[in-house]
């Protein structure tokens, strides 16, 4: 079975988290967007995990599903859900920041926790309680324990535990960030490093970044959203093939590193165009100043305007790290059925890396509608025709990459199946993020006000 999974989110109890993230309201948005299997997040937090217990029960596989799956759950539109026929399954994930000291330098890095149950998640808990860990104060709690006592803690509890570096770019907050992380995972993780399986991408950058460094090439690439809202669910997710739906399953797939082991492997992942990340090129967001690497190798990292630091970019910090070129991976494009029976994508391989799962670039089909119809992704025009699409083909990934666009056409008008079209073709362009600033997806260069009118018009007829 084909299983879309998105295993990095935040609840209500994290900071500049939507107070609406709670068990429901996710798995709402998750059978609206076609997930199969998302993350409860933040089960350090005493009143997260209580919620927990209270919405899901386990299912004896390792994962937890929701108590009453019959109940008229409403979604924000104020009816049943209806997008599809997916009852989403829960893994126990969550995020702590690390902040330490190390080798002389400031360390801030940030590890996913997997926990193959409530129990295994409840002892982690009282361990880092132990040690001085304020779990109440935000979902993604802060603790002063180096990486390398966090993965000694967590693996001698359970040893069937994951370990995943998350976001592992970003230049503030992670394993290879140019402010305060390594250069390696053997200098973060120290003898534990042999149990680091698996990174995740992060939004400023896409496998083929990461294929760049040679000591990933014995661990998996994942990608998650990372998401603060619902809207924001499975904006990058990952894709496996499976036996069965269970923890020990997806942890095969991700220690094998997407190599077929009883039938389970990653098939590939789907990823946001990294250039829409707020990081990807070196700048300084209140100087308006940013730099592509080429740029930065020339002009060096101070700020032109104010003479301060800038901050650099993770594709910046790829070409630092990299032993290999973006040529060496020998990468191509083209068109496949990434399962039986459904439509052809565009997807990204490396000719050097066969045994690497390819990628799938998309645009969230709320920005791609807002882009069409003109307004924001949250207006009332956006949210009517995101609804109307979901609805009408059960969930966003189908319309993002199933569904033939001739039948999108037929619902939502010529300009949205265009579109949607020109988004799985990649011939769409994106000025890139820097600085804390997202990049801007740009679908068509320039949108006239009368072309955007008779849209609206042409499909009031529909």
């Amino acid at each position: 079975m084909q299983v879309i999974a998105d295993l990095h989110i935040h609840s209500k109890y994290s900071r500049a988290v939507s107070p609406q993230m709670t068990i429901p309201f996710i798995w709402e948005w998750a059978k609206r967007k076609g997930i199969t299997l998302m993350t409860t997040g933040d089960w350090t937090h005493p009143l997260w995990i209580r919620e927990i217990k209270q919405n899901l029960e386990e299912t004896g596989m390792g994962l937890l599903k929701i108590k009453d799956q019959s109940s008229k759950i409403k979604d924000e539109w104020g009816e049943n859900i209806k997008a599809n026929s997916i009852d989403p399954l829960f893994l126990l994930t969550t995020e702590i920041s690390s902040i330490y000291s190390q080798g002389g330098r400031l360390r801030r890095i940030h590890n996913l926790i997997w926990s193959p149950s409530i129990a295994t998640a409840d002892q982690i808990n009282k361990e880092l309680l132990s040690r001085g860990a304020n779990l109440s104060s935000d979902g993604r709690p802060i603790v002063g324990l180096t990486s390398i006592q966090i993965a000694e803690l967590v693996l001698s509890i359970d040893p069937s535990c994951l370990i995943v570096p998350c976001h592992i770019w970003t230049p503030w907050f992670s394993l290879y960030g140019s402010e305060s992380g390594f250069d390696s995972i053997d200098e973060c993780f120290g003898s534990y490093a042999k149990y680091i399986y698996a990174v995740e991408t992060g939004l400023s950058s896409d496998p083929a970044m990461n294929w760049r460094i040679k000591e990933l090439d014995s661990r998996s690439i994942v990608s998650s959203s990372d998401a603060h809202s619902g809207p924001k669910l499975g904006r990058e997710a990952t894709v496996f093939e499976l036996a069965e739906l269970s923890y020990k399953a997806i942890c095969e797939a991700i220690i094998n590193r997407g190599e077929s082991v009883n039938a389970n492997k990653i098939a590939y992942t789907i990823e946001f165009h990294p250039e829409e990340g707020k990081y990807h090129w070196t700048g300084h967001r209140n100087c308006g100043i940013k730099q592509t690497p080429e740029e930065t190798k020339k002009k060096g990292v101070v700020c032109p305007v104010c003479g301060k630091k800038l901050t650099i970019g993770v594709m910046h910090r790829v070409e630092q790290l990299a032993k290999r070129s973006e040529e060496e991976l020998k990468l191509s494009v083209v068109n496949k059925q990434l399962s039986e029976g459904k439509n052809s994508i565009k997807i990204t391989e490396s000719s050097t890396q066969p045994s690497r799962p390819p990628y799938v670039m998309l645009v969230p089909l709320q920005e791609i509608l807002s882009e069409a119809l003109g307004g924001m992704p949250t207006g009332q025009v956006v949210q009517n025709e995101y609804k109307k699409l979901t609805d009408g083909f059960g969930g966003e990934f189908e319309v993002l990459l199933n569904i033939d666009i001739n039948k999108i056409k037929n619902i939502s008008g010529e300009r949205v199946g265009e579109a949607i079209e020109k988004v799985r073709n990649n011939d769409m362009t994106v000025d890139p993020g820097y600085d804390g600033v997202f990049g801007k997806v740009k679908i068509w260069k320039a949108v006239d006000k009368e072309e955007k009118k008779d849209t609206k018009e042409q499909m009031s007829l529909f």
